[in-house]
Order: C-alpha cells, then sequence, then structure tokens
C-alpha cells in the first residue's frame, strides 16, 4: 500500500512524557538546576536556556553516558506506545518528528524505545559533544515568523517538508496529522486544511491556544481537532478513518 497519510509528532511532552531538559538535569550532582538558572526560564528564549543547562552539565562534570542514561529513562506519554506500535504496522503513514529539543535526545530515546525506524526524518536543532565534553546545541535555522522562537518555525518546516514531498511522490498527501501539546505547535497547525486534523494534549498550552482560535476567531482555524489525553485517543481515531477510507 502507498503511504498516503503524513503524521508529525512534536518530542517534549508529547512523544515523551516530560520535558527533556528538565530530565536531563537529574544528571546533574544535586539533580536540580542552580536558582539563577531556575528562575530565569522565558519560553521564548528555550534555546538558549537548553544551552545553559548543558553549559551547567559540563561544568558539573557530567558525561556523555550519565546524560544518555537520563534520556533514555524518560518515559514515552500516556498510550504512546501503542500509538508508535499502532503506526508502524501500517505502510500508509509517513511520520516526522519537528521539536525544538535537540538531536542528541530525541535520537538517543527514540533508539532506545526501538521506534527510529518509524520516522524518515527527525527536524530539530543539531546537537554534537565537542572536545571538552560538553553538548553544543546549534539552531535549526532562521526565519522571518513573528510567533516563533529565532532558531525555529515549524509551520515553515510543515510547509518546507510537505512542498518538497509532493514533489517527489507526484501527488499530495490524502490527510496530514500533527500531535503536539506546546504554545509552538499552534504555528504549524495554521497551515493545515479542512482535510487535516490536529491532536493538542489535552489541558496543555496548544489545547488552550486553539480552543481560544476557535471561540474568537470562528472559522478561521481549519483543520479538525481531537484532544487527547492517552495515545489510544489517536489510535481509535486513526482507525475510524481508515474505515472510511
Amino acid at each position: 500500500m502507498a503511504t498516503r497519510f503524513l503524521f508529525l509528532f512534536d518530542f517534549d511532552e508529547t512523544l515523551i512524557a516530560e520535558n527533556s531538559d528538565d530530565a536531563v538535569v537529574r544528571a546533574a550532582p544535586l539533580q536540580k538546576l542552580p536558582e539563577t538558572l531556575r528562575t530565569s526560564f522565558n519560553p521564548s528564549f528555550f534555546f538558549e536556556q537548553s544551552q545553559m543547562i548543558l553549559t551547567f552539565l559540563k561544568d558539573c562534570g557530567v558525561t556523555e553516558d550519565a546524560i544518555r542514561t537520563e534520556i533514555e529513562r524518560i518515559p514515552a506519554s500516556p498510550g504512546v506506545a501503542a500509538l508508535l506500535d499502532f503506526l508502524s504496522t501500517r505502510d500508509d503513514f509517513e511520520c516526522v518528528v519537528v521539536s525544538d529539543a535537540n538531536s542528541y535526545f530525541i535520537e538517543t530515546w527514540l533508539r532506545h524505545a526501538g521506534a527510529r525506524k518509524l520516522f524518515t526524518k527527525v527536524f530539530t536543532n543539531q546537537a554534537e559533544f565537542d572536545t571538552d565534553g560538553g553538548l553544543v546545541l546549534h539552531p535549526f535555522h532562521s526565519h522571518s515568523c513573528p510567533k516563533c522562537p529565532e532558531n525555529m518555525c515549524k509551520q515553515v518546516i510543515l510547509r518546507d517538508y510537505v512542498s518538497k514531498r509532493v514533489k517527489e511522490r507526484g501527488e499530495p498527501f490524502q490527510k496530514v496529522f500533527y500531535v503536539g501539546d506546546g504554545k509552538n505547535d499552534v504555528c504549524p497547525t495554521l497551515a493545515l486544511g479542512p482535510n487535516d486534523t490536529v491532536f493538542p494534549r489535552r489541558g496543555f498550552p496548544m489545547h488552550r491556544i486553539i480552543q481560544d482560535l476557535q471561540e474568537t476567531r470562528s472559522g478561521a482555524y481549519k483543520p479538525a481537532v481531537v484532544p487527547w489525553g492517552h495515545g489510544e485517543d489517536i489510535v481509535d481515531f486513526l482507525k475510524n478513518v481508515l474505515q472510511e477510507q
């Protein structure tokens, strides 16, 4: 069966049950950040603060092995294992990760979870260990979107990838699905149409922002919205979609 659907996943608090930056701090000697880093958190500067956390870990002598161990220990979000298992049995879904985390965290976790081969592409900030043993981040790209952090606009990524794949495939995807939780997951969904579906994690910022858009700008938000609390919610929806095809 030819691939018919594109499925995009966020990583932090979507594929995994917590923020990977919070998880990796458990590798620090006291398993917590100093007060200065904890009180300076600003969601608008997530990339910069992620690098500050990694620099703090390097200064504490935290090794790559210790970082990898903590990343591998992060549990999947509720029911996500069932969702990934379902998608792995299908050949009509093309799966992609779009995340403002980093390549080391995502690749490490996906490999440990046995899920790396499911994903055609991982779009994220590149990360590599320097000669001093510190994990160094590199911004994914630059863009002109005023709504997103300087290092990443997920809508630009989505648009570029879909355009590229349509040219390669010679036809569009029948449907695009997007699952996320955070504020920066809203922007890419604004590029989707009424034939597509968005899965915001119930009660998280993405869900609340979309609810507000639906209430204040009636008809402006085009894709269908299916909130989820467990991955099985998404599996059930996808099974219904497949039955209708």
